[in-house]
């Protein structure tokens, strides 16, 4: 049995293309991970990624966005989140189920609070360890235990339901 694969990649002016049998292409990614141009050609795909989401964030902002500020400040104020770790809570509902975001980073949470003109959390590792502590949020698997991609436990979901109706 024949088995062949293909894997190409092009970042800029650097391109890998590498076909052969899952082993060979393997041993292949191995020795090139060890060259410089695979560091480089990396560093492009960070900084592309990184230039397509600050351009995903003007362009919603652009396009009225800008609201999601108030709209998070409803949220809130209806769920009468006081408290900085419920605030960082509601900041990731909101993200989650309002928005359909899926990856989370600190600037992005950031940028909701000054958004909605409430004094941003700082040091979000500290409100996310928390609240796994608490079992209010989880990491999907998959998601390298990053809190980027944390999403509200049913426990972090009912505590919320719990403060709305306070």
């Amino acid at each position: 049995m024949d088995r062949s694969a293909k894997i190409s990649v092009t970042a800029g002016d650097v391109e890998f293309e590498l076909d052969g049998s899952p082993a060979e292409i393997e041993e292949r990614l191995s020795h090139l991970r060890q060259d410089d141009s695979w560091s480089i050609m990396i560093g492009r795909l960070k900084v592309a990624r990184e230039e397509v989401l600050n351009a995903a964030v003007d362009a919603a902002k652009a396009s009225g966005l800008p609201g999601r500020g108030a709209d998070f400040k409803t949220l809130i104020e209806t769920y009468s989140l006081k408290r900085k770790p419920d605030q960082v809570l509601g900041a990731i509902h909101y993200l989650r189920d309002v928005e359909s975001i899926l990856d989370s980073p600190p600037r992005v949470i950031n940028q909701l609070f000054e958004d909605a003109g409430i004094e941003s959390p700082g040091n979000l590792s500290l409100y996310h360890n928390r609240l796994r502590e608490r079992e209010f949020l989880i990491i999907p698997s998959g998601s390298e235990d990053k809190n980027r991609y944390a999403v509200l436990s049913p426990e972090g979901q009912e505590h919320l339901n719990k403060r709305s109706t306070k």
